[in-house]
């Protein structure tokens, strides 16, 4: 393949939208190492496997092929600067961050979305790369957006919802799920509805946030879920799927009548808005098998798009 055609694959290969993340390991004399990539992906849950691309010109390549442990990094939508270290030939890239050991010894970035800490499992020739594949021996989840990587440039959840405004009034909504249960809030009338906020003059991001610091959950804002025009009231939803830490099993929403509900409950609540009880059950069918799409149109009719796995 000559030049030409080599960088016509790797735009071909950039029109998949990936996260970023930062591995991570240690050389011979126990140094952290590390390099950003978008070539990881998850394998298996049972064992609990995942993998990374490594270029076989990289000068650490042996030291991620021996060693015992390494670890991968998701990079969270404010490391754009964190990425670009890593991405470059710098002689302390860990003096520029923040980080500590795992277990294994291994270094974890400070405020990174979610790592994975890992036993080297395979490796595997792969052409110019080498298939580094994992067995998960601990990880954590900080439920923050991650951030994201397309045709050669970085982008997040909040700039893409903000390019997504064009009604007069806009209201934001938290679709917030944790192990089952779906943060809701009822209403004077017995009805039920998602927590949602009026942007009224603020940003989108802004308005989301000052939404969640109500309910006092540790919850981030995630990808844009649905949005839609409600024709009848001129107003325009745009509902954000919402995460939460893996160890926030005890929080608890505040705010006039916010409640955990068990998700297959919301089939048979009392709602009003048709649209958002048509997505309510279109989110059933999808977190049960971990398989989002985004629904754009009003509240009677629209199109749904799969983009996420």
């Amino acid at each position: 393949m000559d030049i030409e055609q080599r960088r016509q694959l790797r735009d071909a290969f950039g029109a998949f939208m990936t996260g970023v993340t930062v591995v991570t390991g240690l050389d011979a004399d126990g140094k952290p190492i590390g390099f950003t990539a978008n070539s990881f992906t998850s394998v298996s849950l049972d064992p609990a496997l995942l993998l990374v691309n490594i270029d076989k010109r990289s000068a650490n390549l042996a030291n991620f092929t021996d060693g015992a442990h390494f670890a991968v990094n998701i990079l969270a939508e404010q490391q754009k600067e964190t990425s670009n270290i890593f991405a470059q030939k710098v002689d302390d890239r860990f003096a520029q961050v923040a980080w500590r050991r795992s277990a294994a010894g291994v270094p974890l970035l400070d405020g990174s979305s979610a790592w994975f800490e890992c036993e080297r499992f395979q490796v595997v020739d792969a052409g110019d790369h080498v298939i580094l594949i994992g067995k998960i021996s601990a990880f954590d989840s900080s439920g923050t957006a991650g951030l994201g990587y397309y045709r050669g440039a970085y982008f997040t959840p909040a700039q893409n919802a903000e390019s997504l405004v064009s009604g007069p009034e806009v209201v934001v909504s938290a679709l917030i799920e944790f192990d089952g249960s779906v943060v809701m809030v009822k209403q004077q009338d017995g009805r039920f509805r998602l927590p949602s906020r009026s942007v009224a003059g603020r940003s989108v991001g802004d308005s989301l946030t000052a939404l969640l610091q109500e309910l006092a959950l540790p919850a981030s804002p995630g990808f844009v879920y649905s949005i839609y025009d409600d024709r009848q009231s001129n107003r325009q939803h745009i509902v954000f799927l919402c995460a939460l830490p893996s160890d926030a099993g005890d929080s608890v929403p505040q705010g006039e009548q916010a409640c955990w509900l068990p998700l297959a409950q919301t089939a048979t609540l009392p709602i009003d808005d048709a649209a958002l009880k048509s997505m309510l059950n279109r989110f059933v069918r999808e977190n049960s098998v971990g398989n989002y799409s985004i629904y754009y149109g009003d509240e009677h009719s629209g199109a749904i798009k799969r983009f996420a796995s």
